[in-house]
């Protein structure tokens, strides 16, 4: 049966520190992301974007967190609450939900979404550990939150954050593949939870084949399927320069594919993002064909 793949744009910038990766769905768009992926083998539907009022339109402080900084917190919760209903909206009519940021804050709402009504596991693609609270984030910048908030770690255990648990996600399923850039709250985070980390130094030693193995071994332990977080800085930037908060010694272009590879072989993947692409930072939409490149593998694309 062909897999179908339905498309959902979150062009928000609300969990960011640069401006411009509100464009990221357009742009992705733009590289030709609907015909890679019928190319790869899948019936694709694109189901549009979600309605985002501009930045310059909202008061970052107009919603606050019981405790700490999160910037844009009312309008990140209004974002990820109407993406989470349409992601789970997807998957019950037996289409896979692609949803395109915008910056990574969005990953609450495809997490929510998909682990709605099921058990899933995750793979986190980053540079970074997105395991920060509002009371240990350094900038208050909700992208460098969603895992953690998924998780429901730290504040995010109250009451007032319930719109951002995934209830049917697990640590113990959660994989971070790629780690080269973690604040100290955010690494005693990790440590302190069941979450499995994998680093750059991890993938250096071992080669990308056997952490994503392991990573899908990890993520698909009793679950009902995979939620794939793709952020584009987990490349190294001179393969991905359109990124906001670029850290070099990434995973090359073909250790990405590879990954990708890797998990469309596991036919497991339920719901993925692609996030972080900046077309104001980007070299002739370089980041954004490679996003494309990726999902495509991601969903079936092979060379023979």
């Amino acid at each position: 049966m062909t897999r179908r793949v339905r498309i959902l744009g979150a062009p928000t910038d609300y969990g960011a520190n640069r401006r411009g990766v509100d464009m990221g769905p357009s742009a992705i768009r733009y590289a030709g992301l609907a015909s890679a992926l019928e190319a790869a083998g899948t019936s694709c539907h694109d189901a549009g974007d979600l309605s985002v009022p501009r930045m310059e339109e909202r008061d970052p402080d107009a919603e606050e967190p019981p405790a700490g900084t999160a910037r844009f917190l009312r309008e990140t919760r209004e974002v990820c609450t109407a993406l989470a209903d349409r992601v789970a909206d997807s998957i019950d009519a037996g289409a896979t939900p692609l949803a395109l940021g915008g910056d990574h804050s969005i990953a609450i709402g495809s997490l929510v979404g998909s682990a709605r009504d099921a058990r899933i596991g995750a793979i986190w693609f980053d540079a970074h550990g997105d395991m920060n609270t509002p009371t240990t984030s350094p900038s208050g910048n909700v992208h460098g939150m969603p895992l953690a908030a998924a998780l429901g770690v730290g504040d995010f255990s109250e009451a007032a954050y319930d719109w951002a648990n995934a209830v049917g996600l697990d640590a113990s399923n959660v994989v971070l593949v790629g780690l080269r850039s973690l604040d100290d709250d955010e690494r005693a985070a990790i440590h302190d939870s069941d979450v499995t980390a994998y680093t750059m130094s991890d993938i250096d030693e071992r080669g990308i084949a056997d952490v994503v193995d392991d990573a899908l071994a990890v993520a698909t332990a009793g679950t009902d399927g995979i939620h794939v977080s793709l952020d584009l800085d987990w490349l190294d930037p001179t393969v991905a320069p359109g990124v906001g908060t670029p850290v070099r010694g990434g995973v090359t272009y073909r250790e990405a594919h590879l990954a990708m590879e890797a998990v469309a072989r596991s036919g497991d993947l339920r719901s993925m993002e692609l996030v972080e692409v900046n077309p104001v930072l980007d070299q002739h939409n370089e980041t954004a064909s490679l996003s494309v490149e990726l999902a495509a593998s991601a969903f079936g694309k092979r060379v023979l």
